[in-house]
């Protein structure tokens, strides 16, 4: 099966001046450049992270790619190769990897990435799909999630929440986006959004040592937040809170730069929802008072947080 599908891709799989060896030997070469080199490796397992008897088998694939493409667009970063390893059951293993590449390959013709290698294996368990993606970004230009500075505008890229009705399979990474801001303004801190808008930005600021003071009123809620409100027994702002896999990026950068961004560039999309504080924790004002807003989200190895408090509700 190993043989005859790796010739399969050989075929399929674009290539990039930087690979000087892809598929086909035991390790992919790269031409080294003088920009930092960006890795970031996520894995998505079948029951977990989509549902192969109801989901498209495409979709997975094309989504182990995109999550790992915006963690790059979260650098300011450029993908360029990508290392795949498919773990697939024993039956029908041949066509499973089949439309599991289609969606990735989909993938990296959509967001111009070789694939330069990986492994396939099967075993008597369910599909999992690793992606291992390499990127670039100049030194001067990279961004962290620790160098929020108080006083910052807080902004984030898009509309939050109510990812689970179908977005959180065909996420759209922001890496257009992040191109246009590098040569824009100077991003100070950047995160992603794939836990949740309240527990990625408690994280980055966190990191940097500072705290959030929002105004939840501007937060930009996506329809299918207020679509899945009408069923889930939550608000659409708890959704927008707390859902995750929007793959939105949430931004920090001078008042004055996202003064400029907001008021002359309306077609990026952006929106400011609060400043960065001295006062660690994420806060809002209500009646003149600071009232501290919970972060929630999905926790690696933990269950999904349930709403827990109603400071937290529109």
């Amino acid at each position: 099966m190993e043989l005859s599908f790796l010739a399969y891709l050989r075929g399929r799989c674009r290539s990039l001046p930087s690979i000087f060896l892809g598929i086909g030997d035991d390790a992919a070469a790269m031409e080294p450049s003088d920009s930092l080199q960006l890795s970031c490796t996520d894995q998505i397992i079948d029951g977990v992270d989509f549902l192969s008897s109801s989901h498209k088998l495409s979709d997975a694939g094309f989504k182990a790619m995109a999550i790992n493409i915006s963690d790059i667009a979260a650098m300011g970063g450029t993908p360029n190769a990508a290392l795949v390893t498919l773990t697939l059951p024993c039956q029908n293993s041949t066509s499973i990897a089949g439309e599991v590449y289609e969606g990735i390959l989909e993938a990296a013709s959509k967001y111009n990435i070789t694939i330069a290698g990986g492994d396939i294996s099967t075993y008597d368990g369910p599909l999992a799909i690793s992606v291992c993606l390499l990127g670039e970004v100049s030194k001067e230009a990279i961004w962290r999630r620790s160098d929020a500075i108080e006083g910052d505008a807080i902004l984030v890229t898009g509309p939050v929440g109510g990812s689970l009705l179908g977005r959180h399979l065909r996420p759209e990474p922001k890496i257009e986006l992040a191109r246009t801001l590098q040569g824009r303004c100077r991003v100070n801190a950047a995160i992603d959004i794939s836990d949740g808008l309240s527990l990625d930005l408690d994280r980055l600021c966190a990191a940097s040592g500072v705290g959030a003071e929002l105004d939840i009123e501007r937060i930009p809620i996506h329809p299918d937040a207020i679509i899945l409100s009408e069923t889930s027994g939550r608000t659409p702002f708890q959704h927008a809170w707390s859902d995750g896999e929007d793959f939105e990026l949430l931004l920090t950068m001078k008042q004055q730069d996202a003064d400029n961004l907001l008021s002359n560039h309306p077609e990026l999309q952006l929106t400011q929802i609060g400043n960065t504080v001295g006062r660690t924790g994420l806060w809002k004002r209500n009646q003149g008072k600071l009232q501290r807003l919970p972060p929630q989200g999905y926790v690696h190895d933990l269950k999904p947080e349930s709403p827990k408090s109603a400071d937290t509700e529109k």
